[in-house]
């Protein structure tokens, strides 16, 4: 493999590779604003320029002081190039902190400073801006202009979910290039020249397709802001853990951003890999997270209706389990849940298995709208995860659920989660049964048609697997601790398996992984 040198260390390349590229890619950052491993080459910030050492060098006329004639004369030096368009030669010599380099850069952050407000007080990107990160590494020198700055337009609604402020801009087209080639929807494009810059919207368009948030989250300054985040919080209070996006099949990979005082999720943003989402997530992916605090159900329930009161917990599984015990196996219905982990859906398939329940049923949303960038049709992380927890059996809908308990097929339920394509009053044959005992961590239909309801800990709160469209296992963590007296389902379900007469031999999460992993192995 050919290689070139950077700052004294060799770099191995691919051929058509760029020096930022290559550096990049081996966890070196050579100083850039414009430059995205997802977008295309603009090279127009030239923070990332370097002093190419070796070969046939591109010259660059000016005047030198002639000691000897004691006046400036014609000369030339080095030309300093981009290192984001500079394609990687093998055995080329690059040094991107050498005396020359660093006043360059010096110099083009002090220019892009020069008519900026420095408003990093009231900013949402200060803590993670790279006009801060970047002004203490490579200029770290007080302003030298003494006249008014330029005054642009601020606070310009874009759309429903972005804010502008135009005094701000770097004017790297990051955000026009997201738009070009991510969402393809040019929407966004650049007016004027000079200091008098700025990102405008196609004439009678807002920011509205189903990307928006990424044109805020590839600006590396303060320009782009989200209405959903502006003013919430700040960065450096906040905390971050890997995640799965619970918004469909494609299962992007997640930075989950919360706060650890108050035990909340204030964002989401794409985590890099290049197998699922490569550095991308769609809006409402990136909005799944708002859930995470609201609708919760956090104490056990008896009854419906009106009549609905909270109960103890161990009432609760008393109760659910003698509503259970009252039904034949054979007239059992056992729901398992297309946005639960694989984890959950394997115990509640056990605890089905023990008690001779051979009714499978799934529950799964419905209604939402695909695309051919990152948005599968199915709007559930874990359909595949839930089929394979089952075995590979066909697993029937909710719909098919209700017409047999019309039909007197089924007079028992246990569901796990919140989440259907129906409506509560099209589950109200539910309500005409005693035993339906639900498992969730949310509101929803299928809780609020149940007789007894248990608190199950949320995907922010637990150890767990989605298998996504193309069939790949993504494993993620716990980002915060689940309420007092909460538990992950499957140690409900286990705990549940116990009220019945029943071990399903679950003693922790990694027995049941293990469980998982084995059953997987012998149905390949």
């Amino acid at each position: 493999m050919p290689k070139f040198v950077l700052d004294g260390k060799e770099i191995s390349f691919e051929l058509g590779e760029t020096v930022m590229e290559a550096a990049w890619r081996e966890g070196i950052e050579i100083p850039h604003y414009c430059w995205h491993p997802g977008l295309s080459i603009a090279a127009n910030c030239r923070m990332c320029l370097v002093h190419v050492e070796s070969g046939r060098q591109m010259a660059m006329p000016q005047l030198a002081f002639d000691e000897d004639k004691g006046e400036y004369v014609p000369a030339s030096k080095p030309k300093l190039q981009p290192a984001c368009q500079l394609a990687a030669v093998d055995e080329m010599v690059v040094s991107s902190t050498s005396d020359e380099v660093k006043a360059a850069q010096a110099s083009v952050q002090e220019f892009l400073l020069l008519n900026h407000p420095v408003d990093c007080p009231i900013c949402d990107q200060a803590g993670e801006c790279k006009l801060q990160d970047y002004y203490y590494e490579h200029q770290g020198t007080m302003k030298r202009k003494l006249t008014e700055p330029v005054h642009k337009p601020k606070g310009v609604r874009f759309g429903p979910t972005i804010v502008y402020d135009a005094e701000r801009c770097i004017m790297c087209t990051r955000c026009i290039r997201v738009c070009d080639e991510v969402a393809k929807d040019h929407v966004l494009d650049m007016r004027e020249r000079g200091n008098k810059n700025e990102i405008v919207l196609a004439p009678g368009r807002e920011l509205d397709h189903k990307y928006t948030l990424m044109t805020e989250h590839v600006c590396p300054v303060g320009a782009l802001t989200s209405q959903d985040f502006r003013f919430k919080a700040r960065v450096w209070f906040l905390k971050s853990g890997q995640g799965v996006c619970t918004g469909c099949a494609t299962g992007c990979n997640t930075h989950v951003d919360y706060d650890p005082r108050y035990g909340k999720v204030y964002r989401l943003r794409p985590r890099d890999n290049a197998d699922v989402n490569q550095f991308w997530m769609c809006d409402d992916g990136m909005m799944t997270y708002a859930r995470q605090d609201t609708d919760r159900i956090l104490m056990p329930t008896a009854g419906r209706g009106d009549e609905r009161t909270p109960v103890g917990e161990g009432e609760a599984l008393d109760l659910a389990a003698a509503k259970l015990k009252a039904v034949d196996a054979s007239k059992l219905a056992v729901v398992l849940s297309a946005q639960h982990t694989t984890e959950d859906n394997l115990a509640l398939a056990k605890l089905a298995a023990s008690v001779g329940a051979d009714r499978l049923y799934l529950a799964a949303l419905g209604g939402w709208e695909g695309d051919d960038i990152l948005r599968s049709d199915d709007n559930n992380p874990n359909r595949a995860g839930a089929t394979q927890a089952a075995g590979g059996a066909t697993l029937k809908s909710v719909g098919d659920l209700l017409a047999d308990v019309q039909s007197g097929a089924v007079q028992g339920v246990l569901a796990l989660g919140w989440a259907t394509a129906e409506k509560l009053e099209e589950l109200a044959p539910l309500v005409a049964l005693d035993g339906v005992v639900s498992l969730t961590s949310h509101v929803g239909a299928l809780p609020a048609s149940a007789s007894v309801v248990i608190p199950v800990a949320d995907t922010f709160e637990i150890h767990g697997s989605f298998v996504n469209g193309k069939g790949l296992t993504q494993a993620f963590g716990p980002t915060l601790s689940p309420p007092d007296g909460i538990e992950p389902a499957w140690k409900t379900i286990a705990e549940l398996a116990g009220k019945l007469g029943k071990d399903l031999g679950i003693k922790d999460f990694q027995e049941l992984s293990q469980g998982l992993a084995d059953a997987v192995e012998a149905a390949q």
